[in-house]
């Protein structure tokens, strides 16, 4: 089935315990895409500027991504710098430069518009809600979100969210959205705001999904490394949706296997700085690390 994310392609500067990168891709579009990109064909709508360079470009086609809305103009690309602390939980932001992205205006091709799955990366909230006018009939629609939108605006978010059937937020985020220090009653209170999928995720302890009554945890998956954290929650949501949207199941049982497919695309991301792992994942890595993840949760019940 068809699926449009619309995000952020950016060129990140990071800084780990481990080490550091400049200028490599990032952006929400861009993890999101790679990891959805291993199960569909997502159509990506973002905007670069001229310096976007031709090999970056070529890694998003050769993986699949559908390129007809990436859409180039004068000046830089958006550019983001952090230094990650020694735990890796926590980074600090060293600048933001929004470049072409300041003044990003999503347009959505024919094609598009009929778009089957939808997935909007965490731009405002007034331009997720000018990609939903655009949109005819969309089976699935989901989104990110973040703090920043959270705390200047806020009305414009919850009147988007009444318009979703998901919500990926992380667990600082949906605290701060609800007041709720659980994330039961966290994911209670936005579902009754609209979506009725919520995924919390909560970096290295995993994430939750409330789906209608039904709640799941999905772990995440073990690592003797952890290099890079920058894109794991895009590149989680890219293997959520995109797994939904080629098997076409928005069933209970089919949103917690595509749980466990967020987590493990997830788990990749974070082996290697920007997409230097997601580049080399590839069917035969997925369903080996599917399978460790069954044989990680799986249990006998008690005799007693």
């Amino acid at each position: 089935m068809s699926l449009v994310v619309v995000g952020s392609v950016a060129y990140d500067s990071v800084e780990t315990p481990l080490g550091h990168r400049d200028d490599v891709l990032g952006g929400s579009g861009t993890f999101f895409s790679l990891a959805a990109a291993a199960f569909t064909q997502p159509s990506l709508v973002a905007v670069v500027g001229k310096d976007f360079r031709p090999e970056d470009e070529a890694l998003l086609a050769d993986k699949g991504v559908d390129l007809a809305g990436l859409t180039r103009e004068e000046g830089k690309t958006f550019r983001w710098g952090g230094r990650y602390h020694a735990d890796m939980n926590g980074r600090d932001t060293l600048f933001t430069e929004l470049n072409v992205f300041e003044h990003f205006a999503p347009q959505l091709s024919e094609s598009q518009k009929n778009a089957d799955f939808l997935f909007l990366g965490n731009i405002l909230p007034k331009l997720q809600a000018s990609v939903l006018e655009q949109v005819e009939s969309a089976r699935f629609v989901a989104m990110d979100t973040m703090n920043l939108w959270i705390s200047t605006a806020k009305d414009e978010l919850i009147s988007v969210l009444s318009r979703m059937d998901a919500l990926f937020i992380n667990d600082e985020e949906a605290e701060q959205l609800t007041g709720q220090r659980t994330m039961v009653l966290a994911a209670r209170d936005i579902q009754a705001m609209g979506p009725k999928l919520v995924v919390i995720k909560r970096g290295e302890h995993g994430a939750l999904v409330f789906n209608g009554d039904d709640i799941f945890y999905a772990p995440a998956f073990p690592l003797e490394n952890v290099v890079d954290p920058t894109g794991a929650g895009d590149t989680f949501a890219g293997g959520f949706v995109g797994y939904l949207a080629a098997t076409d199941d928005l069933s209970p049982a089919n949103v917690r296997r595509a749980a466990i497919i967020g987590a493990l695309m997830a788990s990749f991301c974070v082996e290697g700085y920007s997409v230097e792992r997601l580049r080399h994942v590839d069917s035969a890595a997925i369903r080996a690390r599917y399978e460790a993840f069954s044989n990680l949760t799986r249990f006998d019940s008690p005799k007693l």
